[in-house]
């Protein structure tokens, strides 16, 4: 009777330990689903953004055609955001796009029926509308990248961690310049 008594709470234990694991190994799948879906909204305002360049390109262009390198280097670093297939990789191409976009937005300053364009007014609108989504986009993807990490670090998930490969995510940062807004409005 004592034999079976000892075997009961054994079982007992592991049932318990299996729970637990399998439980800690849920909460690692969950968490790193949430960084996915977080990471696929910023890529889809990203895209949004991106899908605005082009018109806004030609618009310039209408006005300041002699401004080829602002505009070329827009398109380029447009180019290489499209390519971008890490969270790393992304953030630097949106800084370089961002950068290239200060510049495009000084050039029209010396353009002032470009700047009462409605189309060119309109593409602002929409940029500026699309750099706030992505900001939001950026923290909400920041922020569970930040829980899943403290998991796949914490004890005792970052064993559980460690023996199904589940690696530390990049955060989305922004370079100090970059974290300066996109000057997109114009006053006549």
């Amino acid at each position: 009777m004592e034999g079976l008594i000892v075997l009961l709470i054994l079982v007992g234990i592991i049932l318990v330990i299996g729970l637990v694991f399998f439980r800690m190994y849920n909460s690692l799948v969950r968490a790193r689903i949430r960084v996915q879906e977080a990471w696929s909204g910023i890529d889809v305002q990203l895209k949004r953004r991106s899908s605005l360049i082009p018109n806004l390109v030609e618009t310039v262009k209408g006005y300041a055609a002699h401004e080829k390198e602002v505009l070329e280097n827009v398109t380029r670093a447009r180019a290489q955001l499209d390519r971008a297939e890490t969270p790393g990789q992304a953030a630097q191409a949106d800084n370089m796009l961002q950068s290239t976009l200060r510049s495009l937005f000084a050039v029209s300053e010396n353009y002032p029926d470009l700047k009462a364009n409605q189309n060119f007014l309109e593409l602002q609108r929409e940029l500026t509308d699309a750099e706030d989504k992505i900001a939001y986009a950026r923290q909400f993807y920041n922020s569970n990248v930040r829980n899943y990490n403290t998991r796949v670090h914490s004890v005792p998930t970052n064993m559980i961690a460690s023996m199904f490969n589940f690696r530390e995510e990049e955060f989305y940062e922004a370079e100090e310049a970059a974290r300066e807004d996109i000057q997109v409005s114009f006053s006549r």
